[in-house]
Order: structure tokens, then sequence, then C-alpha cells
């Protein structure tokens, strides 16, 4: 199997494209560095799709080796034949590996197996062979005697050895697994007593090639849980004749048993384990699909932009033991924390206290902004908070989520950070910082405790680990990091730095200081390899100007000998270089690289970081939404106008906060004018929408982003 021509026609590039890619990724290099800095060798492929290419690659290098393996044990068992053997080089599936070593896998003593040693396997063959004239009655009794005391158990045995070969035939079985596909119904009913949360499956069928990820999942859920029984319905006698089409040679007296055993081949052996195979199929693809959905999630949730510049409070609410309280400066450095009782009804003076209390806090240090966690006593807080609004002039709140906020401040990490602070303080801090960086703070939270996925908890912990460390390593190298000021978990999740080189990085920093991309080098255990991959993601503001920019000490020459060609002073770096992007194009990129000895999109990237040197790519997307009044379910009304941020984006559609505590859900067939598959073609985490309301019941807010949609 030639892995790189696979690549290159599922990935739509050349061949030498592929397999330069293929060479970069076993080299050791990192996705975000091979996506940044080797353009001209990837044909400027995308991080995203760098990744699905990696994983593709994995997944057929695993099956070379089953496919060897396969080879091996076949040819061990002395059965190896030249068409087998090309069988076997022509699959592209681990199913259709499985299913030619089928016959030839060990397996528990079987019908077949013990029909064989009473000596039975010359009268199956007989029997499939459907000649003319031959009465299988008539074959039969020459093997009566012994074990088998008559005709009709010798028969029966026949009828066992040839239901066993009918079902490992491969073909057969790929004949089937196609019917199943076409024609297969995803059926699920109630399995016990009791109300729950599955009553829309409780009598419940769809075509199995068409079923959703999300209600695969649901019904998988409902079934473990033990509420729901899921099949797969099948027309047995379509599946039936599917086979005899294949194995029945008429005229014979023969293919009645063939026939027979045809039945007892589907019922007993093909149909259960083509069924647990098809509901496997559709659980890994809805496992994929979750997973995807889930990072692009966190990919947007992480990619939100920051709200620099402003000393926040962070507000982390709750009933009986109050809202917790922390006042953080523009670099993140908790200045002071406080507990506020103002949400349980009455309680008129320790409401007052905690009006003083913030009102000082907010005076104090000069806050300009508040982050309202949207947990518990959300709402209430929310309206205390925009009651002191009117006395505290250009200070404006947001409602910011709060998942996974719990875990981080119960951890070891918090606990090393926050010393002193108790669990529920940690949990303020980190709301406030959260608006001031997302990506920051965020990271040092599980991906999977962000909440912004669905059935997380049931998919495949190993993959949606793998797949979620891809995305935040992704962000991270996207975004850049201060190498001077950055956390251990931020550094952790730069390309080519794990958790003890950046543990190493911050040691070394806090002793000596880090003035220069080059001093990275004298980090202990950083090698020549790791600081090739992670020198561009990081930032360093000190005494050469490159170094707080994308560019790649690599390119540094190339930078240079770029400024002094075009005219412009070295000097002027590190306040950007206007107009150095548009002087290339004018002079020609493709004639400079040359002249240079970069290639042409190297030379763009670096005449656009000269321009704007460390640009943050947050900057580009729509500020955070910012209040200074507050809205409660009862004022909604059906057709009213109003601005939201999309809080999750799932299969069927996506929830918006629109400042009322309780996130509206937008259907994905009230997204846009034209038919969308998936909501993602839409809206992201983190998008601020218009919309309109459509419908409040029970305290279920239904909305629409198509005005008179509704």
């Amino acid at each position: 199997m030639n892995i790189t021509a696979i690549l290159a026609e599922e990935f739509d590039v050349r061949p030498d494209v592929a397999a330069r890619i293929v060479a970069l990724l076993d080299e050791g290099n990192t996705v975000p560095f091979i996506a940044r800095y080797r353009k001209e060798q990837t044909g400027a492929m995308d991080d995203q799709k760098l990744r699905a290419l990696s994983e593709r690659l994995e997944y057929l290098r695993a099956l070379d080796k089953r496919r060897e393996q396969i080879e091996r044990a076949i040819e061990e068992q002395g059965k190896l034949t030249p068409e087998i053997a090309g069988q076997l080089a022509g699959v592209q599936t681990l199913s259709a590996l499985e299913d030619i070593y089928r016959p030839y896998k060990p397996r528990r003593r079987t019908r077949a197996m013990i029909a064989r040693e009473k000596g039975m396997e010359p009268l199956a063959r007989a029997i499939r062979a459907q000649r003319r004239g031959d009465v299988p009655e008539r074959l039969a009794e020459a093997y009566v005697g012994g074990d088998v005391p008559d005709v009709k158990t010798a028969l029966q045995l026949a009828q066992d050895i040839l239901a066993e070969e009918i079902s490992d035939d491969a073909a057969i079985r790929a004949a089937l697994r196609a019917l199943v596909k076409r024609t297969g119904m995803l059926r699920s009913v109630q399995a016990g007593e009791g109300e729950h949360v599955y009553g829309q499956y409780v009598d419940y069928r769809e075509p199995v090639m068409r079923a959703a990820d999300h209600r695969i999942l649901a019904l998988n859920r409902g079934e473990r849980e033990g509420f729901l029984k899921v099949t797969v319905e099948i027309d047995e006698a379509l599946a039936h004749q599917t086979i005899c089409r294949q194995v029945i040679d008429p005229p014979s007296a023969c293919c009645e048993v063939v026939r027979a055993a045809a039945k007892d081949a589907w019922s007993r052996l093909i149909e259960p384990s083509l069924t647990r195979e098809i509901r496997g199929e559709l659980t890994d693809r809805a496992n994929e699909g979750a997973i995807r959905v889930f990072g692009q999630n966190v990919r947007q949730l992480l990619m939100q932009p920051p709200l620099r510049g402003r000393v926040t409070l962070g507000v982390d609410p709750g009933f009986r033991t109050g809202c917790k309280l922390a006042v953080v400066d523009e670099t993140g450095r908790v200045l002071e924390t406080g507990v506020g009782h103002f949400t349980l009804p009455g309680q008129e003076q320790q409401k007052a206290r905690a009006r003083a209390l913030i009102l000082a806090m907010v005076r104090r240090h000069g806050v300009t902004a508040i982050a309202i966690g949207n947990g518990t006593a959300s709402r209430e807080s929310e309206q205390f908070i925009a009651s002191l609004l009117p006395e505290l002039p250009g200070v404006q709140y947001t409602i910011v989520s709060e998942a996974g906020a719990s875990v981080y401040s119960a951890s070891r990490l918090a606990a090393e950070e926050f010393p002193e602070y108790d669990v529920s303080l940690r949990s303020a801090v980190s709301i406030a910082r959260r608006l001031q960086d997302p990506l920051a703070e965020l990271v040092k939270i599980d991906p999977k405790a962000i909440g912004v996925g669905q059935y997380q908890h049931d998919l495949k912990q190993a993959e949606l680990e793998n797949a979620l460390d891809g995305v935040v390593e992704s962000c991270v190298s996207g975004v850049g990091v201060d190498v001077e000021t950055a956390s251990v978990q931020l550094l952790t999740h730069v390309a080519g730095i794990g958790k003890a080189l950046a543990e190493n990085i911050v040691a070394y920093r806090e002793e000596n200081g880090i003035e220069t991309r080059a001093q990275l080098r004298k980090v202990p255990k950083l090698g020549t390899k790791a600081f090739e991959q992670c020198a561009g993601f990081l930032r360093v503001h000190g005494r050469e100007p490159l170094d707080a920019t994308a560019v790649h000490p690599e390119s540094y020459p190339a930078a240079r000998a770029l400024l002094a060609r075009l005219g412009y002073d070295a000097k002027a770096i590190g306040g950007g270089v206007p107009g150095v992007f548009a002087r290339v194009q004018e002079t020609g990129a493709a004639r400079l690289a040359q002249e240079l000895g970069v290639g042409e999109m190297t030379l763009c990237d670096i005449a656009r970081e000269l321009e704007k040197p460390g640009r943050d790519p947050r900057e580009d997307l729509p500020p955070v939404v910012l209040r200074t009044d507050v809205l409660s379910v009862e004022d909604l009304k059906p057709g009213m106008e109003l601005t939201g941020t999309v809080r999750n984006v799932i299969d069927f559609g996506a929830f918006v906060d629109i400042g009322v505590h309780q996130d509206g859900l937008v259907h994905v067939s009230r997204m846009a004018e034209r038919f969308i598959r998936h909501p993602s073609e839409a809206v992201a985490v983190g998008d601020v929408v218009k919309v309109w309301v459509v419908s409040v019941e029970k305290k279920r807010i239904a909305l629409t982003m198509v005005k008179g949609r509704m």
C-alpha cells in the first residue's frame, strides 16, 4: 500500500507535498511548527488539516502493521495463497482486513469444528458443490456411524460447517454490510419502568446511515443506563436473499441444505456480529463528530478576545455562603479579596454591607470591568451588581462562563498558585482572569471540564484528550507566549515544550532572567530540536527586537536583509515597520525571496510580522460584550431583538447568552436563510450575534438568527 499516494489523493495535494509532510512529521516536527514555518514544503496547509493528515497517517500505518500480522499468521498455518495475499494488499480498512482473516483466526470450539472432528467436511464439500443429480440424504448415508447415529444428524453437522464457511466469506459479509447500511433501521424502545429524560426515544426508528451523531450518543447513554433497548432492524428476507445469490447454484436437491445453512449463518453468526459492528461504527462516527465539535468549541473559547488593560472584579456567585469577590490588576495580580452576601431575599443589613464593600473595592483599585460567573445565583448577582453601576460611572459588567472554575480552584495547581486563599476565592480570581485573557487562564483547566461539548463523558477519553491537547497547543502557539511572565501551564502547551521543559524554563527564568531567545538554549534539557520547535512561539522583550515577533530565529538574517534591501532601519522593528508588506509586493515577492534565499511564503510572513510585531490574532475578533443593565426572563417577548454571545455549539443548534442568566437555544433550522448541515457552518463559540426571541416556555428560551423565521 502506497501511503503517500493515498494521503495525496485524500487531502488533495501533490504526492511530493504529501511525502514532504510525512518526512517532516517523522523527523519529530510539531504540527504548529510545520504549519507556521515550513509553508513552502506543505503548500501552506493549515494546522487543522495537517493534524488530520497526521492522524490518517497513523491509521494507515497501523493498517499496514495489522496487514503484516495477518499475512504472517495465515502463512504460519500454511494457507497463504497468492490470491489471499492479493486480497490483503488491496483493502484499505481494518474491517475488510478482519473479514479476510476471519476464516483463519484462532477461535473457541465451534459447532463447525465439532462437525469436522467427526469427519463431516467431505460431506459439506459435496453438498456445497450442488451437483445435478446429487441427493443430500444419499450423500449423508456414507457418513452414518459412530458419533453420527443417522442421516439427519450427518446433514445437520454438514450444515454447521457450511454455515460457518458462509459466515466467514469476506465477499458475503461485505455485501451484507452494505445492505445493512443501505436499508437498516436504528430502533429503540422502553427497557424498564419509570420516567426518564429519554422520552423521545421510547418508540424511535431512524435509518442507520441518517442517524445524527447526538442521537446515537443519546441512545447509547439511555441503553447504558438501562432505560432503553436499542437494536438494528434488518430485513431478514432481504439478507437471506443476498446470501443465497452468492451460494445457491440450482438446480440441485442439495440447494435446500445450502439454503438452510445460509439462513442459520445469518441468524446465528452474521446478524449478531454485524449488528455489533454497525453499532460500533455508528458510535465511532458519533465520537469523531462530537470530538470534532468539542475541539471547534474549545478553539473558539480559547481564542476569545482578551479584555486588556482593565482592572477587573471577579464575582463567584453563591447563596448561603455568599458571593466570593476578587480584584485583579491589568496583569492578573490579585489586589484584594472579600465575601459579600447579597443574593438571598431579605437580609437588608448584609446587602448594605456588601454594597459598601464592593463600592469601596471598585473605587480603591480603579476597577472598570466586573466579571460575574454564570453558575448558581448568577442572576441574583447580576441584578445586584447592575444596581450599583449608576454610582460607578465607567464601570461595566459581563457574564463569564465559570465552567471548570471549581475544578481549577480545587486543584493542586491552584493551591500552589494561591496557597493563602481558600477554594472559593481562587474561583473568583479565575473568573476575573478569564475575562482578561481567556487563553492564559483556561489552559489551567482540563479541556473536558470547560463545558462546551456534548456527551463528553461518554466519548473515548484518550481520543478526546489527544484532540483537545492538539487544539490547545494550536491556540497557544498561534497567539504566542511572553516567556518572561508565562505560567508553567501556558508554556506546557507551546509546540515542542512539555511539562518538564516548562518547569525548567520557569526555574531558569526565576534564577537568571531571560533577555533573549538565544538564552533559552541554556535552559536544562532544552536541546536543539526543542529550541527549533518552540522558539518562534515564545516572545522575549529584550535586547533583540525580533525576539518579540513571530519571526523564527532561523529567519533573522533574512528579516534584517529584507529591511536593508528596502531601505529601512533595523532599529524600527520594535515599533513596527508600516508599509513593508506593500513594498515587498511592489518590488516582487518572488524575486526578493530568491535574492534573500528564503521561500516566498516565508518572506511574506516575515514582512507581515515586521509591519505588526507580535500581533495577537484575537484582536481581529469582535470585542467582549459588556453591559450596564439587566434583563430577566419575564422581560422577554416574542419578536424582541437582542445581541448575545454564543456559549456552546452542538449538533442541533447553539446556546446564546442574551443576558438573562438562562441561555437561549437557536435551532440549526433558524440560523441562516440558506440550508446548513451543521451549526458550525454559521456560528462559533464566542461569536457576537443578533437574535430574535421566538418563545419562552418554562424558562426555555427559543431564539432565531433569521428575522421573521419564528
